[in-house]
């Protein structure tokens, strides 16, 4: 991208929009925060379509990188770049972001407040999708975390503050645990640059260096390995999260407002997978497949019980909150079929492709989904003053036809119903993983069904059957909220009819990773 730093111009852009609109606060009369949020996202939409257009997808080094020197006495660099992975995951952010923004209600108290740490955090998640090393990644990780957490703590439902310290204590706990396991990997190796950790992974070096370094209380190298591949993987497994790290989720994602509940769904949960592929997998992929079995029973435990959890709610977040647990455990089922074994054959590549393609399309995909799920739920709750209960309602679609069709597309999609989005990722996730290990996606298979279960009861409770008549004059969509949805149903359909327009972007990338799974360089 002829060494233009288009990525750095991306990744501040919300936060210079953020500043300007804590400077300008509320005085100026008739000023509307949100139309200046999504004037600024626009932008960052527009740079992100930009980079999409001047990527090559045939290569599978880093473009559009930017490196120099930060703190040279710490070996300590700025540096960033984009492959498949991180552009789809790029592209999520400047799409979900500005929805968010739209879906907040339009009085909302200290609104200049709430939209400038919507930016803040559109930052972070920009940044920790595109740094390429570790003390940069971990800044925007940590970034991530302040806004969120006073987006729910001011703005949430009457639980809030619990919810709120609830998320933070989880999630900085998880944190800690990656900063401590990566603190010993500089201390052994002297960098946190992600290539060469993963290069010294592949080789042997690291482990030579955690010899030569790290040596502890006569504990083997390989218990001191896995002692920092367990750190590590907490932070992972709380952000995601993995069974049993989830329960700060479903009532976070209750209280929050709905608005935010967009961008904790869509893309920081993505940020937990994010690090499982870019960070863990390279460099403790020798400790993954020691652990193997565990992990993988702990893939199909969060599959199981969240979708089942799910079957069990009666509050429409408290549903897609343990849905979302189920539908990126299926990511976690590939990435782990994937690290159980490793081979060179051919059979074992295709598998094995066939599932990281999986993994990041239904990161994608889902994110698309539960944006659009959550945003007609606002909707929702703001025509009807606050009701989510799926027995709150009943009939929908004979009074809201356009909304009951955006959101019966949706729900089919999430259950899978082939010809939409959804499908493609998890019919690889699952192909290739049935390929490289049975009995977990076999017996994931009940999350699938259970999946089916609960959504079809929520179209049917929601949308069908009689309407109560307290909502006899409810509205549809405004044309307004339609142009917004309209967007979202167009790429869960093209994704579902066509989804080489998005394994296009990716495939060198998955190329790249089974490579380093294989121990190959």
């Amino acid at each position: 991208m002829n060494g233009f730093p288009i990525i750095s111009l991306l990744t501040f852009t919300p936060l210079i929009g953020a500043v300007l609109l804590l400077l300008k606060g509320n005085k100026k009369p008739g000023s509307n925060p949100n139309q200046f949020g999504l004037g600024v996202c626009g932008i960052a939409l527009l740079l992100g379509v930009y980079i999409a257009f001047s990527f090559d997808p045939a290569a599978s080094a880093l473009q559009a990188t930017e490196r120099f020197e930060w703190i040279p006495t710490l070996n300590l660099s700025y540096s960033v770049g984009i492959d498949g992975l991180s552009l789809l995951m790029v592209l999520l952010t400047t799409l979900l972001t500005p929805v968010s923004l739209i879906a907040a209600p339009a009085k909302l108290p200290r609104k200049h407040h709430y939209v400038a740490l919507v930016l803040l955090l559109e930052t972070g998640l920009i940044g920790t999708f595109t740094a390429t090393n570790f003390f940069l990644w971990f800044l925007y990780w940590e970034i991530c975390l302040i806004p969120a957490f006073f987006l729910i703590r001011l703005w949430g439902g009457p639980n809030r503050s619990d919810a709120a310290v609830q998320f933070f204590i989880y999630t900085f706990v998880g944190s800690a645990g990656l900063l401590l396991s990566f603190l010993a990997l500089f201390a052994a190796t002297g960098t946190f640059d992600f290539a060469v950790l993963a290069e010294q992974a592949r080789s042997g070096v690291l482990t030579a260096n955690i010899a030569n370094n790290l040596g502890w209380a006569d504990i083997p190298i390989k218990g001191i390995s896995l002692i920092l591949f367990c750190l590590a993987f907490l932070g992972v497994a709380v952000k995601v999260p993995l069974y049993p790290f989830h329960t700060w989720l479903p009532s976070t994602y209750a209280e929050a407002p709905t608005s935010i509940t967009i961008l904790l769904t869509g893309l920081m949960s993505k940020m937990g997978v994010y690090a499982l592929l870019r960070l863990i997998v390279p460099i403790f992929g020798a400790q993954m497949q020691i652990l193997a079995t565990p992990l993988l029973a702990l893939a199909v435990v969060t599959i199981v019980f969240s979708a089942f959890a799910a079957y069990r709610q009666e509050d429409l977040k408290r549903i897609f909150a343990y849905s979302s647990i189920n539908h990126l455990g299926y990511c976690f089922l590939g990435v782990f079929a994937i690290t159980s074994g490793t081979g060179l054959t051919e059979s074992w590549q295709n598998d094995a492709g066939a599932a990281f393609n999986g993994v990041i399309l239904q990161m994608f995909n889902h994110g698309i989904i539960a944006g659009l799920i959550f945003f007609l739920i606002a909707r929702l709750e703001l025509r009807s003053e606050g009701q989510r209960g799926i027995t709150d309602f009943g009939g929908l679609r004979s009074v809201m036809p356009l909304y009951s069709t955006a959101l019966g597309v949706a729900l089919f999609a999430s259950l899978g119903l082939p010809g939409l989005s959804a499908f493609i990722g998890e019919f690889l996730i699952f192909k290739g993983a049935f390929g490289l290990v049975k009995w977990a996606p076999i017996v994931s298979t009940i999350g699938l069904l259970l999946t089916a279960i609960f959504v079809l009861g929520v179209i049917q409770r929601l949308l069908t059957g009689p309407l109560n008549s307290r909502w006899k004059n409810l509205k549809d969509l405004s044309s307004e909220e339609t142009w917004v949805v309209i967007p979202s149903l167009l790429i869960i359909l093209i994704a579902g009819v066509a989804p080489q327009t998005l394994i296009h972007f990716i495939n060198a990338t998955s190329l790249q990773f089974i490579n380093l799974a294989a121990g190959t360089p």
